[in-house]
């Protein structure tokens, strides 16, 4: 495992984002009534009240626990919410603390945590698990968005810090205060020369998850991506074109998922007078034509690929494209990489649409200050980014601590890359790798593409 701890990561930074984490955590939940919290037995999403004990339990497991070696604060814990002993189907029927009991065990675990880190300089084993298990948070509350979307929820109000405002981000988001310039769409390809890319994070990187170890070399060819991901006039067009019902444009396994799922268009849309309306949480609007299409899966954009004479790219070319630099001349990819598109510093509004900025999309257009080297836009933020490539290890891969977050899903899911509007700014990087089914549509996920044939 790498360890976060360095000169620039102390003991507060810690605590801090122990305590960000867990606010965020009960800003989605808030508002919502016990019903809403249990919610519909599906096999998409979780009862929201078990999950939110889950985080807790989490990171009790691991930082309490595994590492300072403390008894459980709650017996039932590990019967209640340990993922990988409760199978999914069975978090409805569990005898669930009430609401006020679970939000009491959730600050209980993050107040402990802060004693510990509290007592001065963490090791470096320590703190390896409290950022651990912050973004593991991290991932559920991104997880909790949508959810939200996906029970068509009101969209959540959340409160944005230490930006001269108590406005709710939804409507600044709405205002686009922060002035992010070029909106619109962007079309086009960039040319991204062959070379060898050096696939996967570095050992000087302060965190990494166990399936981006380690960069290893992988000759790319030249090729073609678009500047920006395909928009939802664009998808518009293949789905009023009988997208849907051309059996030529799906693969085989996407035509026996769109025929099991009786998809006719993306899941959150629907026709009104003629025209495409979208679910926005529990909102209907008129499609934005210039932003990214949304909750559309891998079948999805593989069959829009093949109605556009397109394909999606390999995560080797997403990289490329978002990390490395020409080499003298432009022939070449030079082998130097970037953190981010734009360079090493970290991600700011100006850059990249992430934690709940916005509260939805920005335009293809928008945050041109978040440019690659070769000109591709918003690879960080925005929307998750479908690739062509299977989620398997690299070469060399042993699991980390926590076994069960990458191997067991080797071979079973599609790489996205890049976050999305709810993904947290402090999570991501360029070699970051997500991974799902290719039937999930309702995770915040669109795609770019590259020119066929490269």
């Amino acid at each position: 495992m790498v360890l976060p701890l360095d000169a620039t990561v102390t003991a507060q930074d810690l605590a801090e984002y122990v305590r960000d984490a867990r606010e965020r955590t009960f800003e989605l939940v808030a508002d919502l009534t016990d019903e809403q919290l249990m919610g519909p037995r599906l096999s998409i999403v979780n009862p929201m009240l078990w999950e939110i004990g889950h985080m807790a339990w989490f990171q009790e497991k691991w930082v309490l626990r595994h590492v300072c070696g403390e008894q459980p604060i709650r017996a039932d814990a590990d019967a209640l919410y340990d993922s990988m002993a409760v199978p999914h189907d069975a978090r409805w029927d569990l005898p669930l603390p009430s609401r006020e009991e679970t939000l009491a065990y959730m600050r209980a675990v993050r107040d402990r945590v802060c004693e510990v880190l509290a007592r001065g300089a963490p090791g470096p084993e320590l703190a390896y698990h409290v950022l651990y298990t912050v973004f593991h948070e991290d991932m559920h509350t991104e997880a909790f968005t949508y959810t939200r979307q996906t029970l068509a929820y009101p969209a959540p109000r959340l409160f944005r810090t230490g930006a001269g405002s108590d406005a709710p981000a939804r409507e600044l988001g709405q205002r686009d205060p922060r002035g992010a310039a070029g909106g619109g769409p962007l079309p086009g390809d960039v040319e991204v020369p062959g070379g060898t890319l050096a696939l996967g994070a570095t050992p000087d990187e302060p965190f990494v998850f166990d399936n981006e170890k380690w960069a290893h070399p992988v000759e790319v060819g030249p090729f073609a991506i678009a500047r920006a991901p395909v928009t939802q006039a664009e998808f518009a067009a293949f789905v009023d074109d009988g997208g849907y019902r051309r059996r030529e444009l799906w693969s085989e396994d996407g035509w026996a998922w769109r025929e099991q799922a009786r998809a006719e268009h993306p899941v959150y849309w629907r026709r009104d007078a003629g025209a495409w309306l979208r679910r926005d949480f529990d909102e209907w609007r008129a499609l934005e034509p210039h932003r990214p299409v949304i909750h559309v899966n891998w079948y999805e954009a593989d069959a829009y690929c093949r109605w556009a004479g397109r394909r999606l790219p390999t995560e080797a070319e997403w990289e490329a494209a978002a990390a490395s630099d020409p080499g003298p001349g432009g022939a070449r990819l030079s082998g130097a990489k970037r953190r981010f598109p734009w360079g090493n510093e970290p991600p700011t509004p100006r850059r990249a649409n992430l934690d709940w900025q916005a509260m939805g999309c920005l335009d293809v257009g928008a945050l041109p200050a978040g440019d690659s080297a070769f000109g591709c836009r918003q690879m960080i933020g925005n929307v998750w980014e479908w690739t062509s490539s299977t989620f398997l290890p690299y070469p060399g891969f042993t699991p980390d601590p926590y076994k069960e977050y990458s191997e067991p899903w080797f071979g079973t899911r599609k790489v996205l890359r890049g976050g999305c509007w709810a993904t947290r700014s402090r999570m991501l990087r360029n070699t970051w790798r997500n991974y799902f089914t290719p039937d999930r549509r309702d995770v915040l996920a669109g795609f770019r593409t590259c020119r066929a044939g490269g």
